[in-house]
């Protein structure tokens, strides 16, 4: 009988941990769970505008390049969520003594996996910026002549399919650009927004990468012991540079009217800073150590 109350008390103080982990969690972390999240809505949301511009742009003759080029946005954004569940792994979750090899190499082949997904973004990107430049151009004529040839009409992210019934109203311009395989137009406002748009997705992806890169050097450096020095400190700094130049790009696409692309850019700045918080109290453990172990 005692050992039946006592079994039902370690069960009933197991259940009590499982219950209540959520209140012993830092504030901290709190704001990590939210983020991430947050994160993962987003997500939702990127992968539903993918397939809108997919349904205006789509033909025939799409190849599979062509499918992954327009869903480019949600396979960055995925490849994005699964990098940066790799670094919490890395930086907060797991301890040194379960970094097995077997563990390491399944999380190295993931991370390569997630390289050439965003690897590919950058080439969809680019390759859709020159697309953008060498769009033919139609002057001394209005947007109607371009009617019921399966044409979308689009300004600022927003897609109309063109017909005879709402040429007219769409754009009272005389210059126009074909692009995305022929299944776009855009007068001159709308390819200049368009440019700029395009210009901002290449320079924001790359930017993003070297924050990454400046990220795996700090792990790299702080996994041989080191809590500073030049190179932890031009890593920092640099960082610091590049998350700059992204809320420059956030407020671009706020004054564009991109509420939800400024909003998912402000989290993923969230996201990646609280790596940056991780890695802070990494480098303190790593501080007290070797004053633990001076004479």
């Amino acid at each position: 009988m005692l050992g039946i109350c006592a079994r039902s008390s370690v069960t009933s103080a197991m259940n009590n941990n499982s219950l209540h982990w959520y209140l012993r969690m830092a504030p901290k972390q709190w704001i990590k769970l939210v983020v991430y999240t947050l994160l993962l809505v987003n997500f939702g949301h990127y992968l539903l505008n993918d397939l809108e511009q997919t349904r205006h742009t789509y033909h025939s003759g799409w190849q599979w390049h062509d499918w992954t080029a327009s869903f480019a946005t949600s396979l960055d954004e995925l490849a994005w969520f699964l990098l940066l569940f790799l670094l919490e792994l890395e930086t907060y979750l797991l301890s040194d003594d379960t970094f097995t090899r077997a563990r390491v190499m399944w999380m190295n082949i993931l991370r390569v996996v997630c390289y050439l997904a965003i690897a590919h973004t950058v080439i969809a990107f680019s390759d859709y910026l020159v697309d953008l430049m060498r769009a033919p151009h139609y002057t001394g004529t209005t947007l109607c002549e371009f009617a019921n040839q399966g044409l979308s009409f689009t300004r600022n992210l927003v897609y109309w399919e063109l017909d005879a019934r709402n040429c007219a109203s769409l754009s009272a311009d005389t210059q126009f650009y074909i692009f995305s395989q022929g299944q776009a137009i855009s007068d001159a406002v709308g390819m200049q927004i368009e440019m700029e748009l395009a210009w901002a997705d290449v320079i924001e992806v790359i930017a993003w990468l070297l924050i990454l890169l400046m990220i795996e050097l700090q792990i790299k450096l702080q996994d041989r012991g080191f809590s500073n020095g030049a190179m932890l400190f031009w890593a920092r700094n640099v960082k610091r540079l590049f998350y700059v130049l992204l809320w420059l790009i956030a407020a671009y696409w706020a004054y564009r009217g991109h509420w939800i692309f400024t909003w998912d850019e402000a989290m993923w700045i969230l996201g990646f800073m609280a790596i940056g918080m991780n890695l802070s109290d990494w480098r303190q453990e790593i501080v007290e150590t070797q004053i633990a172990r001076s004479p």
